[in-house]
């Protein structure tokens, strides 16, 4: 983070104060970014990647999302508990040049030892908040439809779109559908 980052969001939680702010490409960031995706894969995480998931791999994941976030096409958000990053999420922006008014979300992911403590919800707020800064009126969003994040996504207000069945293979082999989610942001 830079001076010019201000933390997006400060709220207290039964852990220390948690703090969600845009993320900078820095070894040190990039290293428990690629740390919290293996850890979420190695879980059985559907976020794109197959287990085993090695350190390079992970890595270069992120180093790449932070040249295209540099180029303007996503924000990266991180959440910290201190000096520890618990989550993240990935705004993407970069959409064709007829949807303008849409981001999707991508790469939502928590430590498995600080989940359930509501890390995820601040997540989602704050990258709906980023997309509203950017202009944006739709997000949209996919989650395995297995094991993924339906629930979450539900509750905070987005509606279920439909499903395309065996969309991808799950981290540790097999097939999963995945199932698509919209929300209209930016309106009173």
């Amino acid at each position: 983070m830079t001076a010019a980052d201000p933390p997006l969001c400060l709220e207290n939680t039964n852990m220390n104060s948690l703090e969600i702010r845009v993320l900078g490409d820095d070894a040190a960031t990039c290293a428990m970014l690629a740390d919290l995706l293996i850890e979420t894969v190695a879980a059985g995480g559907s976020v794109s990647f197959m287990h085993p998931l090695s350190p390079d791999v992970a890595r270069e994941f992120w180093r790449k999302s932070f040249a295209a976030a540099a180029r303007g096409e996503r924000a990266v958000l991180g959440a910290w508990d201190g000096e520890t990053l618990v989550g993240t999420v990935t705004l993407l922006l970069d959409c064709p040049p007829n949807q303008p008014h849409r981001a999707e979300i991508a790469k939502l992911m928590t430590r498995l030892d600080h989940r359930g403590k509501g890390i995820a919800t601040r997540l989602m707020r704050a990258a709906e908040e980023r997309a509203v800064e950017k202009g944006r009126s739709l997000l949209v969003l996919d989650t395995a439809s297995e094991e993924g994040a339906a629930g979450l996504y539900e509750k905070l207000g987005f509606t279920l779109a439909g499903e395309i069945p065996d969309y991808a293979l799950k981290p540790h082999g097999g097939l999963t559908g995945t199932l698509i989610y919209w929300k209209r942001i930016g309106r009173d």
